[in-house]
This record gives structure tokens, sequence and C-alpha cells, in this order.
């Protein structure tokens, strides 16, 4: 048992912390000895979802806009899960494209643990809130762009040590995937778009047979 928790730590919270402060070592074992484990992904993306859900809730209410009654648990998970996958997938593409070295696996691990600062800081921040003042808010919203920034740090660090690629590179591959993504968006929203046209195509012609028949 002590053994497991030992475990648990190492990969929950040890590991991501190191990449964190040493992200060329940490990224480099992360691929080469395979430290990187998806099962730890997959749950800082369901934490992320969640933390979400719970900054909307609970949110100190001298800076909270959000309406608590208007929560949709469901869409805010979707939103999560969607964005997340059109950046992996647009960069595995794009990355393919350029020669990187890192597979769609690797991709979707960088960028679970990337979210590693964001729940660390943001779920004690959140509840923080609670009990400040409108002046001192201002931590409150220091510690999030820490939180942010870390993450978008982790996430391009992790992005250039898997793909082998140098700064510039990696630079490029980031504004082309946003570009792929953007594309990907329109695309979808054009497709539900014609769908939605389609299904109301159907439904009048059959309206059109009722009446007639």
């Amino acid at each position: 048992m002590k053994t497991k928790l030992k475990r648990i730590w190492n990969d929950y919270f040890l590991f991501p912390k190191y990449l964190v402060f040493h992200p060329f070592d940490g990224f480099d074992e992360f691929k080469r000895y395979k430290k990187g484990k998806m099962s730890v992904a997959l749950v800082f993306i369901l934490l992320f979802a969640f933390f979400r859900i719970f900054s909307y809730q609970n949110l100190g209410f001298l800076i909270n806009e959000n309406n608590p009654l208007l929560l949709n648990s469901l869409q805010e998970i979707f939103s999560v899960f969607l964005l997340i996958l059109l950046f992996t997938v647009a960069n595995w593409s794009v990355t393919t494209l350029m020669t990187g070295k890192g597979n769609f696996k690797e991709i979707v691990m960088v960028t679970g643990y990337a979210l590693f600062p964001i729940i660390i800081i943001g779920f004690p921040s959140v509840i923080l809130s609670n009990f400040l003042t409108l002046e001192e808010m201002a931590f409150y919203h220091l510690l999030m762009y820490v939180a942010y920034i870390s993450t978008g740090w982790m996430l391009f660090m992790g992005i250039l040590n898997i793909h082998q690629y140098g700064l510039g590179k990696t630079i490029l591959a980031f504004i082309v995937t946003v570009v792929s993504m953007s594309v990907m968006m329109f695309f979808g929203l054009l497709f539900f778009d014609l769908i939605q046209q389609f299904i109301s195509f159907i439904a009048s012609i059959y309206e059109e047979l009722n009446l007639r028949y």
C-alpha cells in the first residue's frame, strides 16, 4: 500500500513538478525513458474540466459574473475535450508534415501534463478568492496568470522536446497549429450547418406530405 501511494505521489505530483522546473531534462526523460503516462494525462484533463465547473460555481462573488443556474456541466466537459482534441489533431497533422519526431499519443500526454500548473494553483486560488477583498483580488489574478503562463511554458517546451525542434521551428509549428485549428473549426461548423439544413429540409417534406395525405 505504501509503495502504491508513493508511486501515485511520484506520477501525479513529483514528476509533473519536475517538468515545470526542469523542462529540458524532464521532457527528455518523458520521451526517451517513457516516463509520461497516458492515464495521468487523462486524469489531468478531467481535473481541468472539473476546475472549469468548480470555478464557474465557486469563484469569489466579488469577481464572479457567472450565474450558477446557467451552468451546463456537460457543455463545459465537452468544450474542454473538443479544444484538446482540436489542438492534438492539428498539431499532429502539422508536425507530421514538418518531420516532427513525436507521435499522437505523446502530443496528448504533453497536453495533459501541461495542465498541471492550472490544477495545482487554480483550485486553491478559487477558494482563496472567497476570502479576499476587491483590492486584494490582484493576488488571485496574479496566481492565475502564473498558472496559465506555466501551462503555456510546459506545453511549448513539451512540443519542442518531443518533436526535437529548435525554437524557431516550434514557434512556427504552434502558429500553423492555430491556423489548422481555425480551419478545422470552420469546416466543422459548416458541416453541422449543412446537416441542420438537411434535417430541416427532410422535416419540411415530411410535414408537407402529412398535410397533403
